[in-house]
């Protein structure tokens, strides 16, 4: 990964005053360590005519993929091999831009301590960035960076030069040119502007990072007309965050154009007039409900079954006595949105060696979740095919036989309530089915009897007097050991089907498997 930072001078301005802004000797190649690899600082040339100082980040990708055990971006995921062949050592990413702010960071923030007066003056300044993924095309380069003052190139790579044929690849040879900017904001574009274009970050998006956007986007952002597609971008689509930075972006645009300060803007409102609750989400409640029903069987490895985006292991982690939690899902990319959700890559040892994030499908009996104390499966019934579901109940229940089993899946009949939901429609469009109370309590006193085990219902959110919770809990508990001879009826799970005693939802007749979902299933 490479990138370098061009200026011109004269014998009373010599463009070798780039190293005092910059705090790197031009006589010097200096090496410096990153998360990832080692960041290298050079100048191909330094003279009074003509400075040139180069940042060449040599990323480790074997490195890369053990800090990231593995998991997240920062080990993609979505395939083995892709995990160590990519293009992360080569092509300008957040990766790039977190070596820029950390080698880089005096003259960032517009510092020099030698030569005070050097960080406000504008020079003459060429950058050039030989390999930019840019999710956008060259059309997009354009538009980011030209509102700022650049002069810019942004010429396509070819996918292969001997079959121009294929057309261009994503990447382009970016070169930035401008006579009115000072280096400090030079720099600041660049820390954000590169991972806008890669459209991804290496880490976890947390909600810092808003502040860093802001900060380094003061002066210049506020006005840009590109900054909702730049404050999405940058933070990683996350809606909650791109809301809130760009109420604070439009605070300073207010204040700039009111020629007053931001605090004097903001006080429409008094902190403390805001007395009223906001009612705790469904989401959380039914999380919370879960940990205490594990609490109390217990239990000390968990398993999180259809474990999505990793929201109940993060939960989890929270609490020491889960010593082991496994979260099992058949989405690769859930899996991989889990692990920045809770920054694998950046946990400590101790903490890391207490979770396993893993892709399996619950279609299929699996060795390796037998022995756990409970199981959860949260809001995953309902998105497998009525057929289907005597694989998983065996799976679960006949194979793995964990002491507990915790159950969560919406109430049909709570439906009515919510006002957003037009009639006989289910909550979500991926939900096979959705079952009343009765339903559910006939499936898993079923399921119960059929595999040794007690079962006991339980509402999760308001208990409403006509139509019950929104969300339905059953709590399975083992009532045999388990090294009885096994479940009544044991079947081999390829060649199950629905019995006669298990409940449909009335109206929703049984759907086959996406395309999707039958790939996953068989890479499984």
């Amino acid at each position: 990964m490479f990138l370098t930072v061009t200026t011109t001078g004269t014998p009373e301005r010599p463009a070798t005053d780039l190293g005092f802004l910059l705090h790197k000797h031009p006589d010097r190649a200096q090496a410096f360590s990153t998360s990832y690899g080692t960041a290298h600082v050079l100048y191909p040339e330094a003279d009074t005519e003509r400075c040139t100082a180069a940042l060449l980040l040599e990323v480790d990708p074997v490195a890369l993929v053990r800090r990231g055990k593995g998991k997240g971006r920062g080990g993609a995921p979505d395939a083995a091999l892709a995990q160590y062949v990519n293009d992360r050592p080569y092509a300008a990413s957040s990766l790039l831009a977190v070596a820029l702010s950390g080698v880089f960071s005096s003259a960032m923030r517009g510092v020099c301590a030698a030569r005070p007066e050097l960080p406000d003056r504008a020079l003459p300044l060429r950058v050039e960035v030989p390999a930019l993924p840019a999710r956008g095309g060259p059309g997009l380069v354009r538009r980011l960076f030209e509102p700022l003052g650049w002069t810019v190139t942004a010429e396509p790579v070819a996918l292969d030069t001997r079959f121009p044929e294929w057309g261009d690849s994503r990447y382009v040879r970016l070169v930035l040119e401008s006579e009115a900017l000072t280096l400090a904001a030079a720099l600041r574009h660049l820390y954000v502007l590169l991972p806008v274009l890669d459209d991804a970050k290496h880490y976890w998006v947390a909600p810092d990072e808003v502040d860093k956007l802001l900060r380094a986007g003061e002066g210049w952002l506020p006005g840009h007309p590109e900054q909702n597609l730049i404050t999405s971008r940058y933070l990683s689509r996350r809606w909650s965050l791109t809301r809130q930075a760009r109420e604070r972006l439009e605070l300073v645009r207010l204040a700039e154009a009111d020629d007053t300060e931001v605090e004097e803007i903001d006080n429409a409102v008094a902190a403390e007039a805001e007395t009223e609750e906001r009612p705790t989400p469904l989401a959380v409640r039914r999380r919370d409900a879960i940990v205490a029903a594990l609490q109390e069987a217990g239990a000390a490895r968990v398993l999180d079954l259809g474990c999505g985006q990793g929201q109940l292991v993060q939960a989890l982690l929270k609490d020491a006595r889960f010593t082991e939690i496994v979260g099992l899902d058949v989405s690769m990319r859930a899996l991989a949105i889990a692990s920045r959700r809770l920054r694998l890559d950046r946990m400590g040892e101790r903490q890391a060696s207490r979770v396993t994030l893993r892709q399996g499908s619950l279609a299929y009996t699996d060795d390796g979740l037998k022995g756990y104390d409970a199981a959860v499966l949260s809001e995953v019934i309902e998105h497998v095919d009525l057929p289907r579901l005597p694989a998983l109940e065996y799976a679960v229940f006949g194979a793995a036989r964990p002491r507990t089993v915790l159950v969560t899946t919406p109430n049909v009949e709570y439906n009515v309530r919510w006002e957003t939901l037009p009639a006989g429609h289910v909550r979500h469009g991926d939900h096979r089915f959705e079952w009343t109370r009765e339903e559910f309590r006939t499936w898993a006193e079923t399921v119960a009897a059929r595999h040794g085990y007690d079962v006991r219902l339980a509402p999760v959110g308001p208990d409403d007097p006509e139509v019950g919770p929104p969300t339905q809990m059953a709590v399975f508990t083992l009532s045999t050991p388990n090294d009885t001879p096994g479940p009544k009826h044991t079947q081999d799970p390829k060649h199950t089907q629905a019995p006669d005693d298990t409940p449909a939802h009335k109206g929703t007749p049984a759907q086959t498997g996406t395309p999707n979902e039958k790939k996953e299933a068989e890479a499984a």
